[in-house]
């Protein structure tokens, strides 16, 4: 049975016969519960890794719509012409199926229904999963708090699981309610004995029906007498969220130590059944004293999601001079912020503060990661009262590429950094491979991984002192990495220290982070006071991911994502600004640091050996802006909001922040109107499960451009099948119909083509949106597993993609480039693959 407009698989094996029939609030028993115990496993049918394109041969059948439910002795052939066997495979006594050499490849198990009902999927190991054709996020990291409401159609069922790692397990079970908890992965804070102000936590709620649910609300509370209730937003059907809701403070006299949180879910409107108890949950919760490590609770400007990070407050026994220290301290992979700041013995003289990376794999420091350090950092600072010139950079493994990743990336904001176990990059760390050194459409989607090319950025390192420690033999980070940094630095940097432990491997105890030799070079490093910088070296990628240095901004590139340099120097005696500058189109200075307390001031500019520029007027409100005016800097005016500026830039995946929302099309055929469902909803889920995320997902017809104000929109659709298309995109260059694409006066045809693009939201001064499109239902399912939300892999402001992807890789890449800092195509760099196969072709007929 091929995928219909339900995109249901066929029968296949079946594991376990089914009979339960699901109800509002039926009885859970031990029966109904459905393990998958029994399938048939394949090994891996293509190539991976991390890169914007992939190779596999089962999405290749998915995404052209001829996918059959295999059976035993079934083959693929790969695109080399191997081929693949399908085979059974059983579950273990633990309920894991491990079949041997299955990792990257496929599991497909049939589950017999007796009637259409919702279930509860919980399982784990496994990087995706279909339901019935439906994408669903997997649990690669074996959380184990991946679970998700289901719909099982009447009569048989297939799962296909991708195998991430190579074992699973799955088990489904029937809801007890209409809207669940699922407590397995909630965001709670820690209070303290003596406050009294509510906190926010987190909580997974479930919607295991199939129409959305409206009207219902958390009830949180240690004492009856101080519940307090938060009202939730709608749920989509069949689907989870994690949700925010205010925790009341403990009563005053409750002792430090192990507290017990109680929730209900209650629906608070509709049909007479207010105030009915869906579920309900108790989580612990820890009330600490003052000097006690603890975790605070914020909402994150990213999605509106509750993160937290963890604190070791600075000791109050021993009082230092003005404002405390702060350590951002980085952890490493699969280690939680409040473990990472337990590792540290309480200091004197500041303050150790652990982000999150958003999970303990998150996003490797890069991207959401390094939004989530630089926004606990900004907020920790205020909450704290830190001193911004003893503000350090610290963190082992991960969390040491972090350090070299963030310190590079933002090299005045700290005094001092010190990466421990620190790794490079993706390429010296994992060999991950470029797209780089290709054609000319593989080299433009390759720089849009160029932030985290750390060596491009080694000279930022000079702004302050490195410390960096390792240990001799590392079996987990190769010490190479450090002796490879060590000797990039030995060639232009005065102040750094190098400790390699002898006989030491990757962990050897809490000295690991908290060693007394590193944090005494960090004492003896203060950052410069902002008067007194009066020469600023900085490198950047790209302005969207970093743009400031002290007193220069680089706002806008020449060409975009290739590294841009400033060396800039200013004279306050005669205000005189004179140095270099390469791949900077745009230029922002500000000098209030530097103004005259008297007389009338004046600024003259000498850049990149061209003619001074004399008797410029001090700026009003201390900035000035110069520009390249016929490839000559020239003074300019504050640039309008419509071009390029650093927080709205450009690079697709810069759309999943600001608040974002999710907005899917319902205006299409029914089969069209279904993936966008279903492609928003499993984004919305991978986002949570690598990135503890929780997005706002809505249709086109309840989209309002009047009351969405300045947050960012990832729309799911086309033209012709997303309502929302018009008012947010009926001026862009980039058009995405059936059967075409079209990109200014290029024209794209077939209906198998997917498009991801980013574009300014036209009445807004700082949103963007986010298109995730394709011509027709084969090029929307070639969206479904663009790896999106893996760190590392970068998309340009807008890719075109054909199925050639899943069997050539980059062979699928139709086009790609960036837009001008006005936004258009015509001012930007785009590459076509049509184009150079022309120039081929005129090439071997000359």
């Amino acid at each position: 049975m091929r995928w219909g407009v339900i995109r249901g698989f066929g029968a296949a094996i079946v594991c376990v016969a089914a009979s339960v029939c699901w109800a509002d609030q039926p009885t859970t028993r031990p029966s109904d519960e459905i393990a998958v115990s029994e399938c048939l496993v394949i090994k891996p049918v293509g190539r991976y890794g991390r890169s914007a394109v992939h190779v596999d041969a089962i999405e290749a059948r998915i995404v052209a719509g001829t996918w059959m439910t295999p059976k035993e002795g079934d083959t693929v052939a790969l695109p080399d012409g191997t081929l693949r066997t399908w085979e059974t495979a059983k579950a273990g006594e633990d309920g894991w199926i491990r079949p041997q050499g299955a990792g990257g490849g496929y599991a497909s198990a049939s589950i017999a229904s007796s009637t259409e009902r919702v279930m509860l999927l919980d399982a784990s190991g496994h990087s995706m999963a279909y339901v019935n054709g439906e994408p669903r996020t997997g649990d690669p990291y074996e959380g184990g708090y991946v679970v998700l409401p289901v719909l099982l159609h009447q009569g048989q069922n297939e799962l296909l699981f991708s195998c991430g790692r190579g074992g699973f397990r799955a088990k489904l079970t029937p809801p007890s309610a209409g809207a669940v908890f699922n407590t397995q992965d909630c965001t709670l804070p820690d209070f303290v004995a003596g406050e009294r102000e509510k906190k926010l936590g987190a909580v997974i709620v479930m919607n295991a029906t199939r129409q959305p649910t409206t009207g219902l609300a958390v009830r949180a509370w240690f004492k009856p007498e101080d519940t307090v209730v938060t009202r939730l937003p709608e749920l989509l059907s069949v689907s989870m969220r994690k949700i925010a809701f205010e925790i009341p403070a403990p009563a005053e006299a409750a002792e430090p130590g192990p507290l017990s949180l109680n929730l209900e879910l209650v629906r608070v409107e509709g049909n007479g059944d207010e105030g009915k108890v869906l579920d309900r949950a108790t989580v612990p919760v820890r009330l600490r004293k003052p000097e006690q490590t603890r975790k605070l609770t914020f909402r994150s400007s990213i999605d509106g999601s509750v993160q937290y990070y963890a604190l070791n407050p600075a000791q109050t026994g021993e009082k230092s001079a003005g404002a405390p220290a702060m350590f951002l301290t980085l952890h490493g992979a699969g280690v939680e912020a409040i473990g990472q700041a337990d590792a540290y013995a309480a200091k004197s003289w500041g303050h150790i503060v652990a982000p999150t990376n958003r999970r303990p794999f998150g996003f490797d420091w890069e991207e959401w990661g390094r939004l989530d350090a630089m926004e606990v950092l900004d907020l920790a600072a205020k909450q704290l009262q830190t001193d911004p010139q003893r503000t350090y950079l610290t963190g082992h493994s991960m969390g040491g590429h972090g350090v070299w990743q963030v310190g590079a990336t933002f090299p005045d904001r700290f005094a001092a950094i010190a990466p421990s176990a620190g790794w490079i990059s993706f390429w010296s760390y994992t060999g991950a491979g470029r797209l780089g050194d290709g054609t000319p459409v593989e080299r433009m989607v390759g720089r849009a991984s160029a932030p985290s090319d750390t060596l491009k950025l080694i000279r930022n390192y000079n702004r302050y002192g490195v410390y960096i420690l390792h240990g001799e033999k590392d079996d987990n980070v190769p010490v190479e990495q450090a002796r490879t940094m060590v000797k990039h630095l030995a060639r232009f940097h005065s102040d750094f220290a190098y400790y390699e432990r002898p006989g030491a491997g990757h962990w050897w105890g809490n000295e690991c982070v908290d060693w007394p030799p590193l944090f005494e070079f960090l004492r003896q490093h203060t950052r410069v006071a902002a008067k007194d910088v009066l020469h600023v070296a900085f490198a950047t990628a790209s302005p969207g991911v970093s743009a400031r240095c002290d007193w220069a901004s680089i706002e806008s590139q020449i060409r975009f994502l290739k590294t841009s340099t400033i060396d800039l120097r200013f004279d306050p005696a005669t205000g005189a600004v004179a140095g270099e500058t390469r791949n900077v189109a745009r230029l922002a200075l500000d000098l209030g640091a530097f103004k005259p307390a008297k007389g009338e001031a004046r600024v003259s500019v000498e850049l990149d050996g061209e003619k001074k520029i004399e008797g410029i007027p001090w700026p009003a409100g201390e900035r000035l802006w110069l520009g390249r005016d016929g490839g000559t800097w020239a003074v300019q005016g504050p640039p309008p909001t419509t071009v390029k500026r650093p927080h709205r830039c450009g690079l697709f995946k810069d759309a999943f922040r600001n608040g974002v929302m999710f907005v899917y099309g319902t205006k299409g055929r029914p089969e069209e109107n279904a993936w966008a469902f279903a492609k928003s909803r499993y984004d919305a889920e991978v986002f949570w499960c690598r990135g503890n995320a929780s997005v706002e997902v809505l249709a086109d017809v309840d989209f309002d451009r009047s009351r969405s104000g300045d947050r960012n929109v990832i729309l799911y659709g086309n033209a012709d099948t997303n309502a929302a298309w018009k008012s947010l995109l009926a001026a862009s260059p980039v058009q995405v119909r059936r059967g075409e694409v079209t990109v200014d006066r290029k024209k794209l045809t077939g209906e198998d083509l997917a498009c991801l693009f980013v574009r300014p939201i036209p009445d807004s001064d700082e949103a963007c949106v986010g298109v995730i499109s394709g011509s027709g239902p084969a090029g929307m399912r070639l969206t479904e597993r663009l790896p999106y939300f893996l760190s590392g892999v970068g998309y340009p402001d807008c890719t075109v993609l054909g199925p050639e992807m899943l069997t050539g890789a980059s062979k699928g890449l139709r086009g790609a480039g960036f837009f001008g800092n006005d936004w258009s195509v015509e001012g930007g760099d785009f590459a076509w693959a049509e184009d150079q196969e022309q120039a081929e072709t005129s090439e071997e007929g000359g």
